[in-house]
């Protein structure tokens, strides 16, 4: 099994587009690159911890590849907006690739660069690739979001349908 790390807005929409994939084991709603240990949710919504929302993804790299999970990554994200996602604005909603050795970071390097030369988008693509920090689990309520609130998910997550179906479902 090997482990990525995503961020891309709140962590509530980011583990349902990677459950659904074979080959992926489990899915943790988390902070990361932050200077305070242990972060509590409150405190990261304060902006003070230096925390991103996050999700840590263990997987198998016989069934999924960092590549495929990359490309289900950039479907789920706005990489023109730095400072947050849809409705979820401020640092610890920013996107970002947190890589964990030398081949993710050139894998996503390369993934960006070729998003950028897509046409895909009018706008520069903003989305970082940083070295991964410790990575914290957010507290159990966080966890499978998605499924055990369904109805305030759809809501959280309207804003980004809508997105992913303009500039993916489209130009597919």
């Amino acid at each position: 099994m090997e482990r990525a790390i995503f961020a891309g807005g709140c962590f509530w929409c980011m583990v349902q587009p990677f459950d659904e994939h074979p080959g992926v084991f489990s899915i943790v709603s988390g902070y990361t690159g932050g200077h305070t240990k242990n972060p509590t949710y409150e405190q990261v919504l304060t902006h003070t911890t230096g925390h991103t929302e996050a999700v840590e993804i263990i997987y198998d790299p016989e069934v999924m590849s960092y590549e495929d999970l990359l490309a289900i990554y950039w479907q789920q994200t706005d990489p023109t907006d730095a400072f947050g996602q849809f409705q979820d604005r401020g640092d610890n909603y920013r996107p970002v690739i947190f890589y964990l050795n030398e081949e993710q970071r050139k894998l996503a390097q390369e993934s960006r660069e070729k998003l950028a030369r897509s046409g895909r988008f009018d706008q520069p693509i903003v989305t970082t690739i940083e070295p991964a920090q410790t990575f914290y689990p957010a507290e159990d309520y966080h966890q499978d979001y998605y499924r055990k609130h369904p109805e305030n998910f759809a809501r959280n997550h309207a804003r980004r349908a809508a997105f992913m179906k303009e500039h993916w479902e489209e130009q597919a």
